[in-house]
């Protein structure tokens, strides 16, 4: 470990906390329908928008209504994605000639894309056209993003609100997200990407000559304008790939470092929103706080991890950390970073290769999508994960001191507690029920790379990743079958809607609750003994959950590996 090192990671939090507040008063007038500085400009773009689509923006939604609007929305996206891809060899903009995309791989990716997962078992470059690229892919990336985030603000409403049934109308939400907050700064982000040196073409890929007089083919596109919502809207699929590892995909050091802020700055500036609506800003400090906690000690374990290498390299005399699968120009510590952040904000871009890492190095990511993708996690997703906790965690405070528990002014009873139960269990179900499933099961077991607890380790990232809407990959896994397609795609879909589902249904049940004042015995949520408490309530939870899970995999292979045992 190195002071450059620690000094990246403290410069990183304070631009992240300083972001915070700007970004979420922004985003808070967008979406109480307030005027903003773009106003003059995109004011008429959005209510001819709505006149074209017959929405009454004056009109809100029941929760019920609200959730039914977003998963018809989401059929219409499957559809999209899947029949580009199946079309593919017919249509446009496609310059490398690529052919139709398989069946069993075009439902994976549809649905991949419309979780706002982008899990990829296949390569950008080899295998999808510019048009796919960009009228699929990228489009998708704005509009499951902007799902999160309208979902959030929604559950939000549910705290803020009193006596009333509607959680805002997810048409309009979804517009002004798109309008006022995604595409804004994607323009300027994209601008930013290509002076950094990332191509954004439709010119076809480029024939050149190697020094050793060989031909090669270097694949370019549209590549910037899908980097930049990628990114901000913690998508993770890469044009490319190799993704963000790739000189195309992320250039310099400086775009590396832009682009690990730009993962957290939405998720972050959303606990902002949430303080702001509720009418108490500490309150959206403390849920901020609680997610600065996880994530500044799965840092410090996966660098120090990192940094040290194993003992094995140490005998060899290699002392000078774990630099496998990661990019010299940006580093162990860089790269450790961009990891712990990736996963923690359900985003899946890596500038390395997570297949690579240290056994507990390569633990953190794992355990950062395990907890459900709650420290920061993907844009909305990430709050209204927390939130779910949160509820647990007043729960269990409720039960100390012997009282109904509340929260920011509304009594938390047992619809509310067995909703976010519902919504947290159903995640492990998929995680470590495909994972048992997979590893058994000789057709699909071959799929491993490698032997022994890596290749346990494999098969269980994989299906957390895609479970928790990441779609980061260990790599080392043959994730492109029937099996692993369909199985991903399943997974997918229950870790995005199956959670959803529940958080609405608190979000409803909230809001037609009445607002009671706090008394002496109401638990105070803006403090260090609350932020004690959620954290405690999540490990607690995530240990009793995914501990046997984990000594199966990375644990063993740390101590089999102190041992002199490889894989």
């Amino acid at each position: 470990m190195s002071v450059i090192g620690w000094l990246q990671i403290i410069l990183y939090c304070v631009i992240i906390a300083a972001l915070t507040k700007p970004l979420g008063w922004y985003m808070t007038r967008v979406f109480n329908g307030e005027r903003t500085f773009l106003s003059p400009v995109l004011r008429p773009v959005e209510v001819s928008l709505y006149w074209i689509s017959g929405v009454d923006e004056g009109r809100e939604q029941h929760w019920l209504t609200y959730t039914i609007s977003m998963l018809l929305f989401h059929v219409g996206g499957v559809l999209i994605i899947y029949g580009l891809m199946r079309l593919q060899a017919f249509l446009p903009l496609n310059p490398a000639g690529q052919s139709a995309v398989a069946e069993d791989l075009s439902f994976n990716t549809a649905m991949s894309f419309i979780t706002n997962t982008n899990w990829q078992n296949y390569g950008g470059e080899s295998t999808l056209s510019y048009l796919v690229q960009m009228v699929g892919l990228t489009h998708q990336n704005f509009l499951s993003a902007a799902t999160g985030i309208v979902l959030a603000v929604a559950l939000i409403r549910g705290f803020a609100r009193a006596s009333v049934r509607t959680v805002g109308n997810f048409w309009v939400d979804v517009t002004r997200c798109t309008l006022y907050i995604l595409l804004p700064i994607c323009i300027v982000y994209a601008l930013f990407l290509v002076w950094q040196g990332m191509p954004q073409t439709l010119g076809p890929y480029i024939e050149a000559t190697t020094l050793e007089g060989a031909r090669q083919t270097i694949a370019v596109g549209p590549v910037a304008s899908q980097v930049a919502i990628k990114m901000l809207g913690t998508n993770g699929g890469g044009f490319f790939n190799a993704n963000a590892a790739h000189p195309f995909e992320n250039p310099t050091a400086l775009s590396n470092f832009v682009q690990m802020i730009s993962i957290f700055a939405l998720g972050a500036a959303l606990t902002n929103v949430f303080g702001r609506m509720v009418g108490n800003q500490r309150q959206g400090w403390a849920i901020l706080a609680v997610m600065g906690v996880l994530f500044i000690a799965g840092v410090i374990v996966c660098y120090w991890s990192e940094a040290n290498g194993t003992g094995m390299m140490h005998a060899l005399g290699l002392t000078g950390g774990n630099m496998e699968g990661k990019e010299v120009r940006f580093g162990i510590a860089a790269s450790s970073l961009f990891a712990v952040i990736t996963t923690a904000a359900s985003c899946g871009a890596v500038n390395a290769m997570h297949d690579s890492f240290t056994a507990l190095g390569g633990m953190i990511p794992l355990i950062n999508m395990q907890l459900g993708e709650i420290i920061v996690g993907g844009v909305g997703a990430g709050l209204y994960g927390m939130l779910l906790f949160v509820v647990l965690a007043i729960f269990v405070a409720g039960l100390m001191v012997g009282r109904t528990p509340e929260y920011v002014g509304k009594k938390i009873e047992a619809r509310e507690v067995k909703m976010a139960m519902l919504a947290i269990l159903v995640l492990p179900l998929m995680y470590l029920g495909w994972t048992a499933v997979a590893v058994v099961l000789p057709s699909t077991a071959s799929a491993m790379n490698n032997a022994g607890p890596h290749g346990f380790t494999e098969v269980l990232y994989a299906y957390t990743s895609q479970t928790g809407n990441n779609g980061s990959a260990f790599a080392g896994l043959s994730g492109n079958t029937v099996f692993y397609n369909l199985t991903g795609a399943v997974a997918m879909f229950v870790g995005r809607f199956f959670m959803i589902i529940p958080a609405m249904a608190i979000a409803g049940s909230l809001a037609a609750k009445k607002s009671i004042p706090p008394s002496a015995g109401t638990f105070p949520t803006t403090g260090g003994l609350f932020v004690g408490l959620v954290v405690g309530v999540i490990l607690i939870i995530g240990g009793l959950t995914f501990f046997p899970a984990l000594a199966l995999g990375p644990i063993v292979e740390h101590l089999a590996m102190n041992a002199g045992t490889t894989f």
